[in-house]
């Protein structure tokens, strides 16, 4: 997932383009981007992913042929593309489907400090072809809570250890245990310096073996089988500092909904 979202980065202008291009600005500095722990997926078997790509990295899932949901606080300078149908993040693929962004728009109360409705939709500049390598992840019908201890997993690209700054660009996907929030709230862990509040989900894996990382930001959390939350902050490979995922509530489901049908 990341660094503490209480540090800040300086502007990417600043910064070298090949650290660039491995830190998604203001929330991930420490760690490279990616999966911690977990196995890779086989080729298109996540059909929905999408690959954001400018001067960092994100993820997003296609929830319709023209539209992608992401992390609000996803960084889109740079002219990115968002490419559909990718299975390594570094490497042309025949069966990709490669987009322009036609307009982004995040939710209207997003509060980049708390991280409160870290959520963007993203308007391809085109219609994606439902294909073996691409496919669209449905909506929630109902925004329902996830009970601690549920099991859910997370995709995405990039490094596979969290000291290390070697890039896999295979997706790869790890499994994930959803933790009560007042625990993720108590002393040894967050202590309400970031709250999890009843809008976020906070999973982790094994003793902090397993986890999303920075590259992941967007990417969607799937708990049994249903698109449940859209990974937002947390510390990679940190047991203290879990990963923390914006849940799918009605409030928010109704504002993609309202928003897709008024664009459209």
């Amino acid at each position: 997932m990341g660094m503490d979202p209480s540090s800040r980065m300086p502007p990417a202008s600043f910064l070298p383009m090949t650290v660039v291009f491995l830190l998604i600005s203001g929330v991930f500095p420490e760690s490279c981007k990616g999966i911690i722990g977990g196995n890779e997926v086989p080729p298109h078997a996540r059909r929905y992913m999408a690959l954001i790509k400018g001067l960092g990295i994100c993820a997003g899932a296609l929830i319709n042929e023209n539209w992608v949901l992401t992390a609000a606080h996803c960084d889109l300078r740079g002219k990115p593309q968002i490419i559909l149908g990718a299975h390594s993040a570094s490497q042309e693929e025949k069966l990709e489907q490669m987009f322009s962004i036609k307009r982004a728009i995040s939710y209207p109360c997003y509060d980049p400090e708390t991280f409160h409705g870290d959520l963007k939709l993203l308007q391809l500049d085109g219609k994606a072809a439902i294909t073996k390598a691409v496919g669209i992840l449905h909506l929630p019908k109902r925004g329902e809570d996830v009970k601690p201890h549920t099991k859910c997993h997370v995709a995405g690209w990039g490094s596979t250890k969290r000291d290390s700054c070697k890039v896999s660009n295979i997706l790869r996907e790890v499994n994930l245990t959803v933790i009560d929030r007042r625990v993720c709230n108590n002393p040894e862990h967050y202590d309400f310096k970031q709250l999890v509040d009843n809008s976020m989900l906070c999973a982790g894996g094994r003793q902090g073996e397993d986890d999303s990382c920075s590259g992941d930001s967007g990417s969607p959390l799937i708990c049994n089988n249903i698109f449940r939350g859209v990974t937002s902050f947390g510390k990679c490979g940190d047991p203290k500092k879990p990963g923390v995922y914006i849940l799918l509530t009605n409030k928010y489901l109704n504002w993609i909904q309202k928003t897709i049908a008024g664009a459209m």
